[in-house]
């Protein structure tokens, strides 16, 4: 997801959703809110992810992007036992090498964003790099996490996913940008299941709470959406 503020001070947030396909719900959302736009990207497919940059730099006309949020993930039920090559390259192309690769071609964009704010400090105001992780990633929780959500090539993706999130955090600091992992809780939706205790609504709204309080004290970790920090 990409939101780009307007020049226009009391003007609303230009929201770009970058998704697989269209569906009938993602056409009624668009058509309700007139500044959503709809893009088509596969995560996994570097001549897409170009196509959408250029389609995103058209919409924003000459504007910067303010916040990029990575969330797209899969997950497959794969244990040390169970695991394959397959399945890990799979599951590592979305949740880490995909980020990576649409975060390197939006950066020119979050870049400009983060030139046209006068602010010494890191926020959201300037430009913002969200990379959606997960608690299972933190190596120092695998003894509370693995029994219940072993899902090996899962957690080990959002592990490097981390990685990726610190290290561009000390690179992109440079450059004015903001860089932070979030974990938005065990969430009922296709991947976290109807067994999972959070709403969508609940995990957005506290994402929010989360994106409009970051500073440079957040730049390179990961917190939840409640703002707790959790352990690499």
């Amino acid at each position: 997801m990409l939101m780009s503020k307007s020049r226009r001070p009391e003007a609303a947030w230009h929201c770009i959703l970058m998704v697989k396909g269209k569906t009938q719900e993602l056409k009624k959302l668009s058509a309700k809110h007139p500044n959503l736009v709809l893009i088509k990207l596969e995560m996994t497919d570097s001549a897409s992810i170009g196509k959408a940059a250029k389609d995103v730099e058209k919409q924003l006309k000459g504007r910067g992007l303010n916040l990029l949020i990575n969330n797209a993930g899969i997950i497959t039920d794969s244990t040390l036992e169970s695991v394959n090559e397959k399945d890990l390259l799979h599951v590592y192309m979305t949740n880490m090498v995909g980020p990576m690769l649409v975060t390197k071609a939006f950066l020119p964009l979050l870049k400009k964003a983060a030139q046209a704010v006068r602010e010494a400090e890191m926020n959201w105001h300037k430009a913002v790099l969200i990379n959606i992780s997960s608690i299972t990633s933190s190596i120092e929780k695998v003894p509370e996490t693995y029994s219940f959500f072993p899902a090996l090539s899962y957690r080990c993706s959002k592990a490097a996913l981390n990685m990726l999130t610190r290290c561009q955090s000390v690179v992109y600091k440079e450059d004015g940008i903001l860089c932070t992992a979030i974990h938005p809780g065990w969430v009922k939706t296709d991947l976290g299941g109807p067994q999972a205790p959070l709403t969508v609504d609940e995990s957005v709204h506290g994402i929010l709470k989360v994106l409009c309080a970051l500073s440079e004290k957040h730049n390179g970790i990961l917190v939840d959406w409640e703002g707790n920090t959790i352990p690499w």
